[in-house]
């Protein structure tokens, strides 16, 4: 019994996996301020175009 307690101690196998895992959320997250900012900013400048074009 203690060998089973003490092999699971020593694997690091699902440690990993959540590193991975935030590593993707992180990634995720910067992706999604990105476009929605360059959204921002495409959008303004559509608008921008449109209006000077109204002229």
């Amino acid at each position: 019994m203690t060998s089973l307690i003490a092999r699971f101690f020593r694997n690091d196998s699902g440690a990993t996996a959540i590193e991975y895992g935030l590593i993707a959320a992180g990634i995720a997250a910067v992706v999604i301020v990105a476009v929605n900012t360059m959204g921002s900013n495409t959008l303004n400048a559509f608008n921008a175009v449109n209006n000077n074009f109204a002229k």
